[in-house]
């Protein structure tokens, strides 16, 4: 049997043209092995009927919350089985509605109430796919651990061409086999990884810092441990949340985070250094708030603890993964980098680029190897790039092991 052999997998439809591809998809996951629940919405028995699903899936199919519930207090039952909710197709709406946590019918209510992993297809005219309203949506979405698969370009029901197109049946089943074939594929590894950036005091009131919001890290600790690692993630201040299912180590000062992680490094299968620690702080912090004069303030800065260059030289079997954030030679700095301090390969990106930097969504990388390949990512979603870099990460430790 394949990968979704006895997997119980709710499918949401939503209501959309798209809808009648939802059909096949069911199909597929039950010839797959999988026990699929559908739930509808009221728009999407518009398109499909009831008895379609249910004479697919040969199970009960749920439109509402109000009629003879077919299992005991139906959103709970639904959310508490699912191991994984997958909606195909996502409409603008409905993705609108997960997003602002609106429980109005049984499939956002059963989203709302599952702790299962949540996958979204979306489908829509391409003006809504691209509506900044949606983007944000979705970011929110992903924030909070949902997959979204990626809407096709193509010709649309409305006769425009663009994106939004759900993916063909075959590519959204692929995806799902891809979830749980990943579910686990960290089990048993315990995965350090360091996020945001820390805080060099001057005195009681201001510091030394830079513009790092810990997001990148903070997406690869999240990822690692949907994966089934056990993550420790050391980070620096920041307004982030913690990902389910990880460990967090709070940290201030770059000395701070050197003993957080010599503390967890002994144990750890990798190390994932994406914090932007600082490489220097002042050479004395004043007791009280300096106050200002007529003249200059002179700082006299001391280095920090390099962490990266100790983690290099007591390897001893870990894979190590580092990052470089430059404004320029950004090949030559990550390769001097890769190099000096014996990492495994190196996630390379320019912080000048528009949308590749500190503190926004996405970025564009180039991931230099010990071997000496190179990958260049295009800009992607930082959720997604986290994916591209544990993917590496696994091949690593295969190799090691």
């Amino acid at each position: 049997m394949g990968t979704l052999a006895g997997r119980r997998i709710v499918l949401g439809v939503t209501g959309g043209i798209a809808a009648y591809k939802a059909a096949e998809l069911a199909s597929r996951l039950k010839k797959a092995g999988a026990a699929v629940h559908v739930v509808m919405t009221h728009a999407a028995t518009s398109f499909v009927t009831p008895l379609t699903f249910r004479t697919i899936t040969d199970a009960p199919v749920v439109t509402t919350m109000w009629g003879e519930p077919r299992y005991h207090v139906e959103h709970i039952a639904l959310a508490e089985l699912a191991e994984i909710v997958l909606v195909a197709p996502a409409t603008a709406n409905f993705i609108a509605k997960a997003a602002a946590g609106i429980a109005d019918d049984m499939l956002t209510t059963t989203v709302l109430a599952t702790r299962a992993p949540l996958l979204l297809a979306p489908a829509m005219n391409t003006g809504m796919w691209e509506n900044p309203v949606t983007q944000e949506n979705v970011r929110r979405l992903t924030e909070r651990g949902a997959q979204i698969i990626p809407p096709s370009v193509g010709q649309l029901a409305c006769g425009a061409m663009g994106a939004g197109r759900l993916p063909e049946p075959a590519e959204i089943v692929a995806a799902v086999e891809e979830h749980f074939a990943k579910a686990q594929s960290l089990a048993g590894r315990r995965i350090l990884v360091t996020a945001a950036g820390t805080e060099e005091a001057l005195d009681p009131v201001r510091y030394l810092g830079n513009r790092s919001t810990g997001r990148m890290g903070y997406e690869v600790a999240a990822a690692a441990a949907r994966r089934g690692a056990e993550v420790i993630l050391v980070s620096g201040p920041t307004h982030l949340d913690t990902p389910a299912g990880v460990r967090r180590v709070n940290v201030r000062s770059a000395r701070d985070m050197y003993a957080a992680v010599l503390a967890e490094y002994e144990n750890a299968d990798a190390v994932i250094k994406a914090a932007a620690v600082a490489d220097y702080r002042p050479a004395e912090t004043a007791e009280h708030k300096i106050k200002k004069t007529d003249g200059p303030l002179t700082l006299t800065l001391t280095r920090n603890p390099d962490i990266l260059y100790e983690l290099g030289q007591k390897k001893h079997g870990q894979i190590l993964v580092g990052f470089a954030a430059e404004t320029q030679n950004v090949e030559t700095y990550a390769q001097e980098k890769l190099a000096k301090k014996n990492l495994d390969f190196i996630v390379a990106n320019n912080v000048a680029e528009k949308d590749a930097g500190f503190g926004v969504l996405t970025n564009h990388v180039k991931i230099f190897f010990a071997d000496g390949r190179a990958e260049d990512h295009p800009l992607m979603a930082k959720a997604a790039l986290a994916g591209v870099i544990l993917d590496h990460l696994e091949e690593a430790l295969q190799k090691r092991a």
